[in-house]
C-alpha cells in the first residue's frame, strides 16, 4: 500500500474535518527526525464530523484495520457508537482518537494545539508540551526516546527566543 499521508492531511482539510495532528507527524511538523508510518489524530467523535471525516476517505477504500474481518468504514455504519476509528486507506494508515492519554477530549487536546499552514490549507497541531505530556502518559519504549528528543527541541527554541 502506498502511503500519501499528505493527501490524507489534505482531504480532512477540504472536508473541513474537525482535527488536530498528534502523535509522530506531529513531532515531524516541530523539527523531530521521528519516521511515521501512519497519521494519528484526535478529532470530535460527533455524527456531523465523523460524517466529514467519511467523505473525506471514502473514495480511499478505507477499511477498519483493528477489525479481524476488515470490514469498510460505510456511509451506513452507526457514527454514534465509534469511540476510535483505526483506518487503512489506499493512501495510509489513519488512525482517529477521541481522547489523548495524558491530556483528555478532543476539546482539550484542541486546546493545547497550535495552527500551522500546509500546502493543504491550515490545520492544528498538537503543541510540544502537549506532545511530551501526552508521550510521557503512555510510557512506551519508543515515547521515552521521543520524549528526550521533543525537551531537546523545546530547550532549543527557548535558547533562541532568548537569544532574540
Amino acid at each position: 500500500m502506498a502511503q500519501d499521508l499528505e493527501t490524507l492531511l489534505n482531504r480532512l482539510i477540504e472536508e473541513k474535518v474537525e482535527f488536530v495532528i498528534i502523535g509522530g507527524f506531529a513531532a515531524v511538523a516541530h523539527g523531530s527526525s521521528m519516521l511515521t508510518q501512519d497519521i494519528d489524530v484526535c478529532c470530535r467523535f460527533s455524527v456531523g464530523n465523523l460524517r466529514k471525516l467519511y467523505h473525506a476517505v471514502s473514495d480511499l477504500h478505507p477499511v477498519h484495520r483493528m477489525s479481524p474481518d476488515r470490514r469498510p468504514l460505510s456511509k451506513d455504519d452507526d457514527f454514534g457508537a465509534f469511540k476510535n476509528l483505526y483506518l487503512d486507506t489506499d493512501a495510509g494508515q489513519l488512525d482517529c482518537l477521541s481522547e489523548v492519554k495524558g491530556i483528555g477530549t478532543y476539546d482539550e487536546v484542541e486546546g493545547l494545539s497550535t495552527p500551522v499552514s500546509i500546502p493543504g490549507g491550515e490545520c492544528r497541531v498538537l503543541s510540544l508540551e502537549g506532545l511530551i505530556q501526552s508521550k510521557a502518559a503512555l510510557s512506551r519504549p519508543k515515547d521515552v526516546l521521543a520524549i528526550a528528543e521533543l525537551r531537546a527541541i523545546q530547550e532549543k527554541i527557548k535558547e533562541e527566543t532568548n537569544s532574540s
